[in-house]
């Protein structure tokens, strides 16, 4: 049930009582082991149904690698359910007796499960998909993350779950007036914040080629593929019609390796007619692959802005490859060289003529807030762009809370986001997380969207993480004086 809480369904009044549910199990355990187990269960079946989408990269050459599907599956829920087994483990310890009541453990769990979630975004290169706090993703209370972030929301999400377990009916009714209050300011806050009264915007054209990944390298298709992109921007709607000022294709949209002034440059140069053209394609350095965004600009003139530096684990690169393609047969899913992509230089903005500066990120990257704040560093862009290929994924959940992250970055750091991805979700989202527009998920098309402007710098791209933690320090400061309160009682 806290599952169901993610994207697609974004049932948070089904995730809430889950949560309320697992900290309750988990805070009543008898002994260490108990706590663990449970905790451990809790996160095994969480992924298992939140991630469930990760066996469709495996079915798409089922003959070779459909066996895996089950393993990564397994592996992938079993490995990220250890840290709420280790939060879950601490909480039992540093909570005291069981016979203290359920409050310090629900709430210590809670607070624990936190800084967990916040180690999962960071061990290993990171993976902070599913958290508790996105549930909240399509509804107000969203508007949270523009002053705490992911982590807060997720902090929210389980103090709200354990008000209940900690205080009894009490706690429920303060649980209650905290989201209905948190609800009504985020319904608020896009008109206490209004945008910089209204010159015509600038339009940016997504273009979405909706190529199926079994079709996607195949060398027959290749031609059909990029002709349908060349169209789709060289269209010019009826007449009098604005005409954009940016065109976007999606991850890897060209066909072959991309190639300076090569023929197919020109070929796009000659479809965008005068305008600037963003795209996504794989280039050589030397030995070196990369996953790479080109600009071909209004002259017809086209550069590498920018290398993905953040890559997919066993999806664009394989620790140690080629001894693991010679025993196993693994190689990279999205790669289409070698055993995999070599890492860009770093999250780093470029200039965009009539639009401002651009924080490029390349499909993945959109879920690592650390790597935004990290690409701002030089100074602040004027909207986020994302470029991927979800057609890996299927079609049931996991292109969808790729998209909800996206969003959830937008309202983060107060910043436009532009997504294009290759069957969809491709749509623009303001800086509060409210849809510009969007392209119809798995079909072929292009759309003429708006550019919003940027809102004000948010706290949480000022601070980060900060207030979080020190809320987490607090919390744990005040569950250490009622331990302490609880052992010189009479």
């Amino acid at each position: 049930m806290a599952a169901l809480g993610q994207a697609p369904l974004d049932a948070w009044y089904l995730a809430l009582p889950a949560w309320a549910g697992i900290l309750a199990q988990v805070s009543r355990a008898a002994d260490l082991r108990g706590a663990v187990v449970k905790g451990w269960l809790a996160g095994l079946g969480h992924f298992a149904l939140a991630l469930s989408w990760i066996v469709e990269p495996f079915l798409i050459d089922i003959g070779r690698h459909g066996w895996m599907a089950p393993f990564a599956l397994v592996l992938m829920a079993g490995g990220l359910a250890l840290f709420w087994a280790a939060a879950a483990a601490l909480a039992f310890v540093g909570a005291g007796r069981a016979d203290s009541g359920p409050a310090p453990r629900a709430l210590a769990f809670a607070l624990l499960l936190t800084l967990a979630e916040m180690a999962r975004g960071h061990v290993l290169t990171g993976f902070p998909w599913a958290l508790p706090g996105h549930i909240w993703i399509d509804t107000p209370a969203l508007q949270l993350a523009a002053h705490f972030g992911a982590y807060g929301l997720t902090l929210f999400t389980l103090l709200l779950a354990a008000l209940p377990l900690a205080f009894g009916v009490r706690g429920a009714g303060v649980a209650v007036m905290v989201l209905v209050a948190i609800w009504g300011w985020g319904d608020l806050r896009p008109l206490l914040m209004p945008e910089t009264p209204a010159s015509p915007r600038p339009l940016v054209r997504l273009v979405q080629p909706n190529a199926a990944q079994d079709v996607k390298w195949d060398p027959d298709q290749a031609l059909s593929i990029f002709q349908r992109l060349r169209d789709a921007s060289a269209d010019r709607g009826a007449e009098g019609d604005p005409r954009p000022a940016l065109i976007v294709w999606p991850e890897t949209a060209l066909p072959w390796l991309y190639e300076p002034d090569g023929g197919a440059v020109r070929a796009v140069s000659g479809a965008a007619t005068g305008v600037p053209l963003l795209f996504g394609a794989q280039r050589l350095q030397g030995a070196q692959a990369l996953n790479s965004l080109v600009l071909v600009d209004a002259a017809g003139r086209d550069r590498v802005v920018y290398d993905k530096h953040h890559l997919v684990p066993f999806g664009e690169y394989v620790p140690y490859g080629d001894k693991l393609f010679e025993w196993f047969g693994l190689s990279a899913f999205a790669a289409q060289q070698g055993y995999g992509y070599a890492k860009g230089p770093g999250p780093a903005s470029f200039e965009l003529e009539g639009l401002g500066r651009v924080l490029p990120l390349i499909c993945y990257e959109a879920v690592f807030p650390q790597d935004i704040r990290r690409g701002m560093a030089a100074g602040r862009p004027d909207f986020l762009l994302q470029i991927t290929n979800d057609a890996w994924f299927g079609t049931l959940s996991g292109p969808f809370q790729h998209a909800a992250l996206a969003r959830l970055r937008a309202v983060e750091f107060g910043l436009p986001m532009v997504r294009v991805a290759n069957t969809g979700v491709s749509a623009v989202w303001d800086g509060f997380g409210r849809e510009v527009g969007r392209l119809p998920f798995g079909s072929y098309g292009h759309a003429d969207l708006p550019l919003p402007r940027a809102l004000a710098v948010t706290p949480y791209a000022r601070f980060g993480e900060a207030p979080v933690l020190l809320a987490v320090l607090l919390g744990g400061l005040g569950l250490v004086a009622m331990r302490r309160r609880g052992k010189t009682d009479p």
